[in-house]
C-alpha cells in the first residue's frame, strides 16, 4: 500500500492537478520497463494536465479522475469548498502560499454553516487547502483522506502492469463539474475507434452496497447507462466468479456524464469500491473490495 500511501499525500484538487500529472508521469517512465506492455503516453498541450496510456490495440478504455475536492481561500479568512468536501470544526487544512507552508484548522459557523481557517497568520487569497493526510492501515482496511479517487488511480496503475491492449486515462476536474473527459473521449474515439469505458473510481456505501461485499458494478446513478454493455460486465464477473454487488442510485455521478453527453456512441459503466465516511479525512475501504476491483478490471480488459 506504499503507493496509495504516496497518492493519497499529493495535493492535487480540481484545477491543480498539476503535482499528480507530474508524478504519474516520473511514475511511467520508472516503472514501465516492467510492465508486460510498454505505452504509447500522450500528455500536454492539447491535453493540459490530463494523462492518456496507449496500450496495443485497444477495445476499451478505463477512466480515472486525478483530482480530489479541497478549499480555497477568498477573502479575510474565509474558505469555499472544491467539489463537496465534508466540513467539520477541527478538520486539519495543508497548503502552501508565498510565505510557506500552512497547517491550519477548519472552523465551521453553527449559525451561517459559513467556512473559515485559523491560522497564525492571513493566508494568501487563492491558496488551495486540502485533508491532511493520516493514513492508516490495518490487516482488512486503508483508510485516509482522498481515497476517492486516489484508490481509483492506484487500481488503473495496478492494472497498467498487465494490460496488454486498453486505453488507461487520467482526467482532471470530475469533482467540480468535469470538463476534461469530454475532449479526451473525443480524441480516443477519433483516433482509435474505441467506444467503450469503465470508470475506475470509488462509491459510496449505503443501505444497499456494503462494505467488503465485493466491487460494486452500478446500474444507474443520475444517469443511465446502456443496459445491455452493463449485463454483459455483469456476466463477465460472475463467470470470474468475482465478488461483486449490484449498486443502484438515483443521484451522483462521475466521469460517465461527459462520455453520456458527448457527441460519441460511448457506452460506460462506473465500477469501484464502496467507501464509507466519503468526502472527509476518514474515508475508508475494505482491502477485499479492493482486490476484487483491480481483479474485476482485469478480466474485463481481456473480455470486453
Amino acid at each position: 500500500m506504499r503507493l496509495l500511501h504516496t497518492l493519497c499525500q499529493l495535493a492535487a484538487p480540481a484545477g491543480n492537478e498539476a503535482p499528480m500529472t507530474k508524478f504519474l508521469l516520473d511514475y511511467v517512465r520508472q516503472n514501465q520497463g516492467t510492465w508486460r506492455v510498454q505505452p504509447q503516453v500522450r500528455a500536454g498541450g492539447q491535453f493540459q494536465d490530463c494523462i492518456i496510456l496507449v496500450f496495443g490495440k485497444p477495445r476499451t478504455a478505463v477512466f480515472a479522475h486525478i483530482d480530489s475536492i479541497g478549499f480555497t481561500v477568498r477573502y479575510g479568512r474565509e474558505l469555499i469548498r472544491i467539489g463537496g468536501p465534508r466540513a467539520q470544526t477541527g478538520y486539519h487544512l495543508v497548503g502552501q502560499d508565498s510565505q510557506g507552508e500552512i497547517d491550519c484548522t477548519l472552523i465551521v459557523d453553527e449559525e451561517t454553516g459559513e467556512l473559515s481557517y485559523e491560522f497564525t497568520r492571513p493566508i494568501d487569497r487563492g491558496t488551495e487547502l486540502t485533508f491532511r493526510c493520516d493514513f492508516r492501515e490495518t490487516d482488512t482496511t486503508v483508510q485516509s483522506c482522498y481515497l476517492d479517487n486516489r484508490l481509483g488511480v492506484w487500481n488503473a496503475l495496478q492494472l497498467a502492469e498487465t494490460l496488454e491492449n486498453g486505453i488507461i486515462a487520467f482526467s482532471c476536474w470530475e469533482e467540480h463539474g468535469g470538463g476534461s473527459v469530454a475532449y479526451l473521449a473525443k480524441y480516443i474515439y477519433e483516433e482509435y475507434g474505441v467506444h467503450q469505458a469503465l470508470i475506475s473510481d470509488i462509491t459510496w456505501v449505503t443501505e444497499g452496497v456494503e462494505a467488503g461485499a465485493g466491487v460494486a458494478i452500478s446500474l444507474r446513478d443520475s444517469l443511465i447507462p446502456r443496459r445491455s454493455y452493463v449485463e454483459r460486465i455483469c456476466r463477465i464477473a460472475r463467470a470470474a466468479n468475482i465478488p461483486h454487488q449490484l449498486e443502484v442510485e438515483g443521484s451522483g455521478g462521475s466521469d460517465a456524464k461527459e462520455l453520456q453527453h458527448g457527441a460519441q456512441p460511448w457506452d460506460w459503466c462506473f465500477i469501484g469500491a464502496p467507501e464509507d465516511h466519503v468526502h472527509s479525512p476518514d474515508e475508508l475501504v475494505d482491502k477485499r473490495d479492493i482486490a476484487g476491483m483491480l481483479a474485476l478490471y482485469q478480466v474485463l480488459m481481456v473480455e470486453l
